[in-house]
């Protein structure tokens, strides 16, 4: 039988005998309903004692002793001791995790700021506070954006895309740079995580520094090897076992050539990632340019064709553009064989303007897709070499295409071919005539 259910039984039966001795009682004074009446509230009474008993321990139960009562009080009593002893024991193991939790976020180098649903600042660690200039009294409850003013991070937390960090240039006088990266979690809390990227910063900027300079500075020896090489080359007394040595040092020299002219390019795109506005450019005469270009090569594909379904132009800086373009344009030629096609689209729908470059080559591994655009990157160095790539026209697309408010999407299938489109947002499309399709 449980304790609890002898414990009731225990309370009838003594107030059955109560009710008894009351009634013998009152039965031998010669009044039984005045001796029943009279046990039965000193049982009352007792019990009333009892009560009190529990309702002054549990309102002292902080440093008072529970009451040594027995029955269904007893059981009561001993209950809540046993729930009060678990509450203790999971409220000291929360505290000790807490503890913990505190502990080792205070230990990491990164900041970290809780929010709430509102970007509301819950509690961040000492890493976040030293970075951010956060004060726990003054700062806590307050909206992250109002303490961190910055246009880049407004910007950030209004597109609300956190795939990936962003990093701001804060107003201290040591040039110091943060990276943030909002983290969703719960049900719409977030983590603001911060790490101080300046030396990294700092590096890449002297690196940016030493590729400008040094691309300017052997820009002009270049161009005299290039132009003595083309005079040695066209002189007709030349020794004819020279001539092969000679075309060869030419064609080097024109690689580096193109080489330094990318690496000046690109250090000038990354100079700002400012948005730019730009005038409308009207992309039918630029894409049968293009395939002029194309046409004029040595070695090209045998069909190059041109897709225009919308009259719509593009709202852009026109040299970027063409840059951007024709880097892609270039490397469907180059890796695609005499007898493959490229086709170039243009066109126009709710999401806003696209441009494609597709071609019949060799395609892409997908393990190399997500690192196409970074400098100097290349799936088959070899052929690269072969073919004169510099390793840098995509990572100048995407310089480009970042400053356009633009993305470059990669399709690809290996032995199949391969497929790069622009996606320009509607805020770049200007609408001229009516759409129309043709084919070149």
């Amino acid at each position: 039988m449980q304790p609890a259910t002898q414990a009731w039984w225990f309370a009838v039966g003594r107030l059955l005998a109560t009710a008894l001795v009351g009634f013998v009682l009152g039965w031998l004074f010669g009044n039984v309903w005045i001796g029943l009446g009279v046990a039965l509230a000193l049982h009352l009474g007792w019990q009333l004692i009892n009560l009190f008993r529990l309702e002054w321990w549990l309102r002292h139960r902080s440093f008072a002793d529970p009451p040594d009562v027995g029955g269904v009080f007893g059981e009561i009593i001993a209950q809540i001791v046993r729930l009060h002893r678990r509450k203790r024991f999971h409220k000291q193991r929360f505290v000790q995790l807490m503890r913990q939790l505190q502990r080792s976020t205070a230990a990491l180098p990164n900041g970290v700021v809780i929010l709430n649903a509102q970007r509301e600042i819950i509690w961040f660690n000492r890493m976040a506070a030293r970075l951010l200039d956060l004060r726990r009294t003054a700062d806590l409850g307050l909206r992250i954006e109002n303490l961190l003013r910055s246009p880049q991070f407004a910007r950030y937390l209004e597109i609300g895309d956190f795939a990936s960090p962003i990093v701001i240039r804060t107003t201290r006088g040591d040039d110091q740079y943060l990276s943030l990266q909002m983290v969703p979690y719960g049900e719409g809390q977030q983590l603001l995580l911060v790490s101080d990227v300046s030396r990294q910063m700092r590096l890449e900027a002297m690196r940016k520094d030493f590729v400008a300079n040094a691309s300017h500075e052997l820009r002009s020896p270049l161009t005299v090897i290039s132009g003595y090489l083309e005079t040695l080359s066209q002189d007709p007394a030349l020794d004819r076992d020279l001539q092969g040595p000679v075309t060869e040092m030419r064609r080097q020299a024109e690689r580096m050539t193109a080489i330094i002219r990318d690496l000046l390019e690109l250090s000038r795109l990354e100079e700002t990632d400012e948005m730019l506005g730009g005038e409308p450019i009207d992309i039918a005469p630029l894409l049968s340019m293009l395939r002029k270009d194309v046409v004029a090569r040595p070695v090209h594909p045998r069909d190059i064709k041109i897709r225009i379904d919308s009259d719509a132009q593009l709202l852009g800086d026109q040299p970027e553009i063409h840059s951007a373009f024709s880097n892609l344009v270039d490397n469907a030629a180059k890796y695609t064989s005499a007898e493959g096609s490229i086709e170039m689209r243009w066109w126009v729908d709710d999401e806003g303007a696209h441009f494609s470059v597709a071609d019949t080559g060799m395609g892409i591994p997908p393990e190399h897709i997500p690192r196409l655009t970074e400098r100097f990157y290349r799936v088959d160095a070899g052929r690269s070499r072969s073919t004169g790539g510099s390793g840098l026209g995509l990572a100048i697309v995407k310089h480009v295409l970042q400053r356009h408010g633009a993305e470059l999407e990669v399709q690809s299938t290996l032995g199949s071919g391969s497929r790069f489109i622009c996606h320009f947002p509607l805020s770049r499309v200007q609408l001229a005539r009516e759409s129309r399709s043709e084919a070149v």
